[in-house]
């Protein structure tokens, strides 16, 4: 597996990074464990966890599998927002619950610090300064190494730069969006803003929660049972069957499984080196509920997609741009990147 700089900071990181989300939910501590083993062994530095993910539970599974490696060795990241308590101030990005988040996940983890500590959600009912001069003083304390964002649009994203930069404050190395072939919105302003900013971008939903993973073929009239497209369908979730059920989908889904097809890999593997291969990115997130899975994802390293597949995938994923981005097209003056 090769590694990467993690934006413009000095922190390598493996090309995949592994999502925790299922650890102590969907997927047991032993299985958890074994994933992680597998991903180490494969070459894997790079651990993506959050202090909601199983209610916190998924960093304690984790944490308990720290104890048996060397620390340094990991890149360990976590997010933090969502309430994990009653209470008015158990949720949020303010300083008196980041501050506390913050004590909680280093507990679950059984860690004295946190590589990447990321706000999960933008939060509008707390000034951003407040949060970004928490965040900085937790840099400052060496609780935390390096900070960075997670869902926030184009103006968030952007504004907290401009912050970070105007008050002298530790800024966001990072941003984990949203970002695969059927959603490529992040293109419009995230990933521009990322690249002239010096960000680096780690994709949550690579294949969409399993649209993109070759279980999905046209003439199929619902999802899979017991599949997370099937739960999101019963749960009104991003991912929902209804969402994705159209002539750009499957025409995706078509292109896609004939490159896999061709090259003898599995569509899972191509989708995910074609995101590996796209500018100002820096690694998608991985996760399986089976080790199985999870081993089909693990291909997508050590490889490269030609400029001819490249482009068959881009073009057939490709939307219509609204305005204003289509006339930020027409009127551009510099090749694009």
């Amino acid at each position: 597996m090769k590694y990467r700089f993690l934006g413009r900071t000095g922190l390598k990181v493996s090309e995949l990074c592994l999502g925790a989300m299922t650890f102590g939910g969907q997927t047991d501590e032993e299985t958890s464990h074994q994933m992680l083993d597998r991903f180490v062994e494969a070459g894997g530095t790079f651990i993506d966890t959050a202090d909601v993910y199983s209610q916190g539970i998924s960093e304690e599974v984790l944490g308990r599998w720290l104890k048996t490696r060397n620390r340094d060795d990991l890149v360990i990241a976590t997010k933090a927002y969502g309430g994990m308590g009653p209470g008015p101030n158990d949720s949020g990005n303010g300083r008196k619950h980041v501050l506390t988040a913050v004590e909680a996940s280093l507990r679950r983890l059984g860690t004295d610090y946190i590589d990447l500590y990321q706000m999960h959600v933008f939060d509008d009912g707390t000034p951003l300064e407040e949060t970004l001069s928490t965040l900085d003083t937790l840099v400052r304390s060496g609780k935390v190494r390096y900070i960075g964002a997670s869902n926030y649009s184009g103006w968030q994203l952007q504004k907290a730069v401009d912050l970070s930069r105007q008050h002298g404050l530790e800024a966001y190395v990072c941003l984990q969006p949203l970002y695969n072939l059927l959603d490529r919105e992040a293109e419009w302003e995230l990933i521009p803003i990322c690249q002239n900013e010096g960000l680096g971008l780690i994709l949550w939903s690579p294949l969409r929660g399993g649209w993109l993973s070759g279980k999905y073929q046209r003439g199929m009239t619902g999802p899979i049972p017991g599949t997370r497209i099937d739960d999101a369908t019963r749960e009104d979730l991003g991912e929902a069957w209804y969402a994705y059920d159209n002539e750009r989908t499957w025409q995706v889904i078509d292109t896609l499984t004939a490159v896999a097809k061709e090259l003898g890999r599995s569509p899972a593997q191509v989708a995910l080196r074609w995101l590996l291969q796209r500018p100002g990115v820096t690694a998608p997130i991985v996760g399986a509920r089976s080790m199985a899975h999870f081993e089909d994802n693990l291909g997508a390293a050590g490889w490269t997609l030609g400029e001819e597949e490249m482009a068959r995938l881009t073009e057939v994923s490709d939307r219509r741009l609204p305005y204003p981005y289509d006339l930020g097209v027409r009127f551009r003056r510099r090749p694009a990147v």
